[in-house]
């Protein structure tokens, strides 16, 4: 029987550990990003990820695991900046940084779950260009929210995108990891 609390335990593992040695090697220099310029970072890593399934291969030798790995440290990195906006400095210490990373990916996670319960592990069956497609659809519609500067009539907000855009880049990650 598939155990995916442990599968997801394990890519969030991988994804925390580059999180922790990038914040060693450059500190949070992210945080003068403004919340615009993370989902654009996010549509580069994504839209990356859509060149490499079409075209069946990359110039840069990198696939596409880095980059759903960048999708959602970038997705944390943009609900870090939502909450305490950008920064003209480093201003938050790196344990500070952690306990934001683990406390928004725990809430992320959990939102997981309880789709996975209601959707019943549908995402299993899904390819992963679809997860791939789902980013880029959340990042447009992200996008369209920031131009009407975080005012929604009936959507959900900036925050649940990121979430979303987290969770199809893990269950990417999932099926890279542990179905290939």
């Amino acid at each position: 029987m598939v155990d995916t609390k442990q599968q997801f335990e394990t890519v969030i593992a991988t994804c925390r550990a580059l999180f922790t040695n990038k914040l060693k090697d450059y500190g949070a220099s992210w945080r003068i990003m403004r919340p615009q310029s993370v989902t654009d970072q996010i549509f580069i890593k994504a839209n990356r990820i859509r060149s490499i399934e079409i075209k069946g291969f990359s110039k840069v030798d990198e696939g596409i695991k880095p980059e759903f790995i960048a999708i959602v440290n970038y997705g944390i990195i943009g609900l870090i900046q939502l909450k305490n906006g950008y920064a003209d400095s480093m201003d938050i210490s790196e344990a500070q940084i952690i306990e934001l990373y683990d406390s928004y990916m725990t809430e992320t996670k959990e939102l997981m779950y309880a789709k996975n319960h209601d959707y019943d592990e549908a995402w299993r069956s899904m390819r992963i260009s679809s997860y791939t497609d789902l980013i880029l659809m959340k990042i447009y519609r992200t996008k369209q929210i920031e131009n009407h500067n975080g005012k929604t009539l009936v959507s959900e907000g900036i925050d649940a995108n990121y979430m979303d855009m987290i969770n199809y880049a893990l269950f990417g990650l999932i099926k890279l990891e542990f179905e290939s």
